[in-house]
C-alpha cells in the first residue's frame, strides 16, 4: 500500500503538471482555474487524533507517506512559472513549424500561379501570334499560286575560239549545279550564315534568340537572325523593306520552302541568286567579277572570300575594301575550322595566301564588245526567256593586240599630245568585228566609242570623193593643181603653208592636199560624194556641201571602217556583225548568221584604182609611219580635223580593215596629233599582230609588186598659208626635183604624168 501510494505520488504531479501545461495553451491566465489539491488515490481511513491510544505501527511510517506532499507541495508553488515557460517555448516552437509550413506552402502558390497566368498568357500569345500572322499572309497570293519565280536569264558571250568572254544579264554570272561547286563554297556560306542550316525547319529559334539578345545589349541593330531559307524566301517574293509586314511573310515563305524543297535545293537557289556586290547575283557572277574565273575553280581563300561579302557587299567588297574583306575571310576561315569544314593546314594556307582581286574584269576592253552584243541581240531572237550562248566573230589575240597598242599609246603620249581617249576597231573582209575597243579603260567610262561616238574624220573621207572622181571617168593619173582657190567665198587651204602645183590624183591623196579635194568634190558635186560614202557603208547625216569633201560630217569609227572594207575585199559591200550564232544552253540554234551583205558596190577596175592610190599614202604620203614590218601590201588614209580635234588611221591590207581614232570627249582641241602620228603608230602594231599566221594577199586589183618608197616633189612656193589638211612626214629618202624615183610606181607616173 506505501509502496502504491509513493509510486502513486511520483505519477500525480507529473500528470497534473502536463495536464497543466495543456490546458494552459486553450486558456488565457484569468480564465484558468487554481491548481486543485493533491489527492490520493488510495483509500485511506481518517487518522484519529492526537493521543489516541492504540497507535498502529502504519502510523509510525508516516514520514515516509509525507514525503511525497512536500515535493508535492512544491511542484504546486512553482506549478504556475513552470506552465509560463512551458508556454512560450512550445508556443515559439509552434511558430517554427508554422513558419517553416509556411515558406514552402508560399512558395508552391506563387508557382502554381505563375505556370498558370503563364500557360494562359501563352495561349493568349499563340493566339495573337496566328491572327497577326493569319492577317499579314493574307496579303500573299494563294497557295496553289506559289511557286519559285525563274532566276533571270544569263547571257554568256563567248569569242569566235570559245573563249569567255562575258556574262550578261541581270545575274551576270551561269547557273551552277550545288554539285559542280567545291564543297567549301557553300561550307563557306553555311558556316558564317546559318550553322544550323541542315537542321532546322526554316526558323532558327536559337540564332533569333542570340540575335535579339546581342541586339539588346547593343542597344542597335548589329545582329540578324534570318537562316538562309529566310533570306532565299525575302530574295525570290518579297521587297527588302524593314517591316512587321515583311517579316512575317518571310516566315510563311520560308516554311513552305522548306516542305516544298530540300536542303541542298534551298541551298543551291540561294548561292545562284544571293547579290554579291558589284552588279553580281549569284556566286559564279561573284567569282568572275573579283577573281576572273568560274566558282567551280575557287579557292578555299576565294571562297572565303565571297562568303563573307554576305553581310554587306559593298562594305567587304575586295575590289573596293581589300583589307576589310581579308579580315572577314578570315573570320570566315575560323568559322569553317570551328565547324569542322576544313582542318588547320588549310586554314592556315588560307590566311597565308589571301585571295587577290583581278582587274581585268572591270577594266578588260571585251566589255565593249558585250555590251554591243547585249544592244543588238533583241533584234535576234527578241526577248531573252531562258540562259543562252552567243558566239561572237571576236578574236582574242588581236582584241588584246588592239588593246595593248591603245592604252600603251595614251600612256605615254597623254601629256604631250593633250590626248585623253581613243578607239580601235578591226574587220575581216566580211565585216565580222575581230576587236572592237570602245576607250581607254572600261572601268572608268563604258560609253563604246568605237560604235556610238560620233566624230568628223577629216582628210579619212576623202577616199570616197576621189571614188566619186574616178567613177565619173578621171583615173589617178588625172592632173589638178594645187593651188590656192576660192569657191563660193570659202577657200580650203592645205596644212602646209606652200602648194604642190600640178599633181596627179594619187600624188594629191598621199599627201592629203585639200585644194585637190574641193575642187573634185566641186567638179562632180557634193551629192555624188554623198551617194558614194553612203553606198560604200556611211549611215550617218552628211551635209550635201563642198565641206564634206574635207571630212565635216561626223561619222563613227566602225561605220567608217566597214565603208573601206570594199577596197580590201574587191568591191563588196559588208554590213558590220559581231554575232555569228545564238544557241540555247542545252543546245537547240536560236540564230545562224547568213547573208553576203550589201553586195558589189564598188566596180573592180575602180577598187584597183583606189588601192594604187591609198596603197601610195603608206609609201610616200602622209601615213608612212604606218607601214607594216612585214612589207605586207597595205593601204589607208590619214585624217586630221580642224584644231587637232580628232586623230584618224583607217587602212587595210587583203585581209583586214582597222580604223583607230584618238581624241577628247568633250571635243577639247589636242597638242596637234594628227592622224600620220599616234593613230597610225597604233594601226601598224595591231595590224602586225593581227597578221602573224595569215598567208599574204595583195590588194584586189594591184599586181603583187615590191614595195617601194617613192620622194615627194619639190613644193612649189606660194605665199599662201595652209591649215586643215594633213602634215607631210619627212622624207626618209633625200628629196631633189632631179631625184630618181624607182618602181612601178614611178613607171605609171611616167606614162600618165603628175607628180
Amino acid at each position: 500500500m506505501a509502496q502504491r501510494a509513493k509510486r502513486q505520488a511520483r505519477i500525480e504531479p507529473t500528470f497534473g503538471d502536463s495536464g497543466s501545461s495543456l490546458l494552459d495553451l486553450r486558456l488565457s491566465p484569468q480564465d484558468r482555474p487554481a491548481a486543485p489539491a493533491a489527492k490520493s488515490t488510495s483509500k485511506r481511513k481518517p487518522r484519529k487524533a492526537a493521543g489516541s491510544g492504540g497507535a498502529k505501527k502504519p502510523a509510525a511510517k508516516r514520514p515516509a507517506t509525507k514525503k511525497p506532499t512536500k515535493p508535492k507541495s512544491t511542484k504546486t508553488k512553482s506549478a504556475p512559472r513552470a506552465r509560463k515557460g512551458s508556454r512560450s517555448g512550445a508556443k515559439r516552437r509552434s511558430q517554427k513549424r508554422k513558419s517553416r509550413v509556411f515558406i514552402p506552402a508560399a512558395l508552391g502558390r506563387l508557382v502554381k500561379r505563375g505556370l498558370y497566368w503563364s500557360a494562359v498568357l501563352g495561349i493568349w500569345g499563340v493566339v495573337a501570334a496566328v491572327c497577326i500572322v493569319g492577317y499579314y499572309a493574307a496579303y500573299l497570293p494563294p497557295t496553289s499560286e506559289w511557286q519559285v519565280p525563274a532566276r533571270p536569264p544569263n547571257v554568256k558571250i563567248v569569242a569566235a575560239n570559245g573563249q569567255l568572254i562575258a556574262n550578261r544579264g541581270d545575274t551576270g554570272g551561269e547557273a551552277v549545279r550545288l554539285e559542280q561547286l567545291p564543297p567549301y563554297l557553300p561550307n563557306a556560306v553555311i558556316s558564317i550564315e546559318d550553322r544550323r542550316f541542315r537542321s532546322h525547319f526554316g526558323v532558327d529559334p536559337i540564332g533569333l534568340m542570340r540575335a535579339v539578345y546581342t541586339n539588346l545589349t547593343a542597344r542597335r541593330l548589329s545582329q540578324g537572325g534570318s537562316t538562309l531559307t529566310q533570306q532565299l524566301a525575302k530574295n525570290l517574293f518579297l521587297e527588302p523593306d524593314r517591316t512587321m509586314r515583311r517579316k512575317i511573310q518571310e516566315l510563311v515563305l520560308a516554311f513552305w520552302l522548306e516542305a516544298e524543297y530540300s536542303k541542298d535545293e534551298i541551298l543551291e537557289m540561294y548561292l545562284n541568286r544571293v547579290y554579291l556586290g558589284s552588279g553580281a547575283y549569284g556566286v559564279d557572277a561573284a567569282a568572275r567579277r573579283y577573281f576572273g574565273k568560274s566558282a567551280r575553280l575557287l579557292t578555299i581563300a576565294e571562297a572565303a572570300t565571297i562568303a563573307g561579302l554576305l553581310k554587306a557587299p559593298s562594305r567587304y567588297s575586295p575590289a573596293r575594301n581589300p583589307d576589310l574583306a581579308e579580315d572577314r575571310a578570315q573570320l570566315v576561315l575560323a568559322a569553317m575550322h570551328e565547324e569542322g569544314y576544313i582542318n588547320s593546314d588549310e586554314a592556315k594556307n588560307a590566311i597565308a595566301a589571301p585571295a587577290k582581286v583581278v582587274r581585268r574584269y572591270t577594266t578588260a576592253s571585251e566589255n565593249y564588245a558585250a555590251d554591243w552584243v547585249m544592244d543588238v541581240l533583241p533584234h535576234f531572237i527578241g526577248s531573252i526567256e531562258t540562259d543562252i550562248v552567243v558566239d561572237t566573230t571576236i578574236d582574242p589575240v588581236m582584241q588584246q593586240a588592239a588593246e595593248k597598242a591603245l592604252r600603251a599609246a595614251l600612256k605615254e603620249n597623254r601629256e604631250a599630245y593633250a590626248v585623253t581617249q581613243g578607239a580601235v576597231v578591226t574587220l575581216d573582209t566580211a565585216g565580222a568585228v575581230k576587236a572592237l575597243v570602245g576607250g581607254a579603260d572600261y572601268s572608268k567610262s563604258q560609253f563604246n566609242r568605237a560604235v556610238y561616238a560620233k566624230r568628223q574624220p577629216g582628210s579619212a573621207f576623202k577616199p570616197f570623193v576621189y571614188l566619186a572622181a574616178l567613177e565619173t571617168g578621171m583615173a589617178p593619173q588625172t592632173v589638178r593643181q594645187d593651188q590656192p582657190i576660192t569657191i563660193g567665198g570659202w577657200s580650203p587651204k592645205n596644212y602646209t603653208k606652200e602648194h604642190y602645183g600640178p599633181v596627179t590624183l594619187t600624188r594629191a591623196l598621199s599627201l592629203s592636199l585639200n585644194t585637190v579635194a574641193v575642187q573634185l568634190a566641186h567638179e562632180v558635186g557634193a551629192g555624188t560624194v554623198a551617194k558614194t560614202a553612203r553606198r560604200l557603208g556611211i549611215e550617218s547625216d552628211m551635209n550635201r556641201n563642198l565641206s564634206l569633201a574635207l571630212g565635216t560630217s561626223e561619222v563613227t569609227p566602225l561605220e567608217i571602217a566597214a565603208a573601206y572594207v570594199p577596197f580590201s575585199n574587191g568591191g563588196y559591200g559588208v554590213l558590220p556583225h559581231i554575232i555569228r550564232r545564238i544557241k540555247s544552253i542545252d543546245g537547240e540554234t536560236l540564230y545562224s548568221r547568213s547573208g553576203d551583205g550589201r553586195g558589189r558596190v564598188v566596180d573592180r577596175q575602180m577598187v584597183g584604182n583606189m588601192n594604187l592610190m591609198l596603197s601610195e599614202t603608206l609609201l610616200t604620203g602622209t601615213g608612212r609611219k604606218a607601214r607594216l614590218d612585214s612589207g605586207r601590201p597595205a593601204g589607208g588614209k590619214t585624217g586630221t580635223t580642224q584644231d587637232f580635234r580628232d586623230a584618224w588611221f583607217i587602212g587595210y591590207t587583203g585581209n583586214l580593215t582597222t580604223a583607230v581614232w584618238f581624241g577628247n570627249d568633250n571635243n577639247s582641241p589636242t597638242k596637234k596629233a594628227t592622224g600620220g602620228g599616234l593613230p597610225a603608230g597604233v594601226w601598224k602594231e595591231v595590224m602586225d599582230v593581227a597578221h602573224q599566221g595569215l598567208p599574204v594577199a595583195d590588194l584586189p586589183g594591184v599586181p603583187n609588186l615590191p614595195a617601194t618608197v617613192a620622194v615627194p616633189q619639190k613644193p612649189v612656193p606660194s605665199r599662201s598659208v595652209g591649215s586643215g589638211s594633213e602634215p607631210i612626214p619627212p622624207s626618209p629618202v633625200g628629196g631633189g626635183e632631179n631625184n630618181e624615183r624607182k618602181g612601178p610606181l614611178n613607171l605609171l607616173r611616167n606614162l600618165f604624168g603628175g607628180g
